[in-house]
This record gives structure tokens, sequence and C-alpha cells, in this order.
């Protein structure tokens, strides 16, 4: 029975990822629109992979139950990119919240029950992740290893605490890295592993939508000061990500490999540090 890669967001990202690791598999790509994961089809199928398409709506437990549903009818999941997100300029903080955290969560909660052994997956996160405040250990443990239908009660979730856009990205990427960490323990128990990928400033067309929105000089000024000097590529994370769900990557679960061209090192070290 042939495997199958799911792929969760249909954009650059999860198609860059998805080349360098479904050579011989079905490729079941998932998106909100099912449009986006259409045209992404035509794009892989012409370049010779075997691809299908549904819709999903990731911050619906019924959704992803049926996204599981239809990729393991096809064949065993041995592996699960989710690149699906909304960024601060897209939707206001109780969407962040409820799409990037809560849904994050709930994929790796629905697709750790089904994924093959040997399996792996790769979560999407931010760099925006690690520029967010040191959280108490209280904290990052209940955005770990919460109950994901009790994630969003959270005290430190409420609406009157998280109301910028911002800090809802933030706190909901640094949720995604912390969530893999402790997921990494039972997806473990199914002989598969899970890690995530916090990329900086990647020219995608969410990334166009931040450079042209209200944040926008600051992204470019991100990027002027940054070591690297420039946005990087969707192939740049391809490259991370066929090396954490390959066989060379067996050795890493549980881990967050931030990635963005220096970003967060200048911002905490050098010429983006915060003016004290």
């Amino acid at each position: 029975m042939t495997s199958v890669i799911v792929v969760i967001g249909a954009g650059s990202i999860g198609q860059a990822i998805a080349r360098r690791v479904s050579a011989g598999k079905h490729v079941l790509l998932a998106d909100l629109r099912i449009e986006a994961a259409q045209a992404a089809a035509k794009v892989l199928s012409d370049a010779g992979f075997t691809v299908s398409t549904t819709s999903v709506d990731v911050s619906s437990r019924t959704s992803v139950e049926a996204l599981v549903a239809t990729a393991t009818a096809i064949g065993p999941v041995t592996g699960m990119i989710h690149a699906a997100g909304v960024s601060p300029s897209q939707a206001p903080p109780a969407t962040i919240l409820r799409v990037d955290l809560y849904g994050t969560a709930l994929v790796l909660e629905l697709f750790g029950d089904v994924i093959a052994e040997g399996g792996s997956a790769v979560v999407i996160a931010s760099q925006s992740g690690h520029r967010l405040p040191a959280l108490t250990p209280d904290e990052d443990r209940a955005l770990a290893t919460t109950p994901t239908e009790e994630l969003l009660a959270l005290p430190m979730l409420a609406p009157d605490v998280v109301v910028d856009p911002l800090n809802a990205y933030q706190i909901s990427k640094r949720g995604n890295s912390l969530r893999v960490k402790a997921e990494a323990v039972r997806w473990a128990r199914r002989g598969a592993r899970v890690n995530t990928i916090s990329p900086g400033i990647i020219m995608t067309p969410l990334a166009n939508d931040e450079l042209s929105g209200p944040r926008g000089e600051g992204y470019r000024n991100m990027l002027q000061l940054s070591p690297a000097g420039r946005a990087g590529t969707p192939d740049e994370v391809g490259t991370v990500g066929a090396l954490l769900m390959g066989p060379d990557g067996a050795f890493i679960t549980g881990s967050d490999f931030l990635m963005d061209g220096g970003v967060t090192a200048s911002f905490f070290y050098g010429p983006l540090a915060p003016q004290k």
C-alpha cells in the first residue's frame, strides 16, 4: 500500500518540503481553500508526484478528523507537514489563537494517533516565537500539555490579556514549539518523530502581505539589519524540512530549528535590539 504524506497548508513552504520527501508516495494536499490545494496539486502533478486534494479547517476538530480519515483511507501516513496559519496582519487575536495555536495542537493530537512507525512530521512555527519574552515554567507547561479542547480557556490567553495580533501570533508560535516538544514523547510510542521549523521572513504570499501591511516598514528594516541582509526562500526551508523528515534526521525529535537569517540574533545582540 502506498504511504501518504499529508501537507496542511498548500502554500510555498509546504510544497517545498513536500517536493523533497514525497517521491514514490501519495501526497494529500489540504487547505482551507480547495482552489489553493488544487493549484498546488497541479504544480506537483506536473512534476511527477501522485497528488490528491481536500479542504480542511484546522480550527475545527470535525474537519481535522475528516482529514485524518481521508489520509488513512489512502494508506499509512508516514509524513505530515503542517504549514497552515494566519499572520498578525490577517486576523484578530482570537482568530490567530484559534488557528495557529489550537489548530496546531489539534493536528498534532489527531495525527499523533495514526502516524505510522518510522513516520515523521514538521510543523512550521515562526521566528516570532523566539522574540516573545520568557514565560514562566508553569506557562510553558500549560501551552505544551493542556488538553487541546481546554487550551484556549487558559487564563494567559484570555481576550483581555492577549489584545494585540502580534502578541497572539508570538504566543501561538512559542506554543507550537513547546507543544511539539511534548508531543514528541507521545509520538515516540508509535516510533515516529516530530519537530518544528521557525522561519524568519520567507518570500511567500503571506510574507508579501506582511511587507505590504501596516508593519511592512518594520519588516524591511528587520531584513536590512539582519546578518544575512535578505529574506529567505521556500527552498531553503524545504532543505531543512527534508533533513528533519528523512533518515539523516533520525536522531532529531522534539526540537525547534530557528532559521531567520540572524534576525533574532540581531534583535538580542545587534542593531535590532530594543533601545533601553
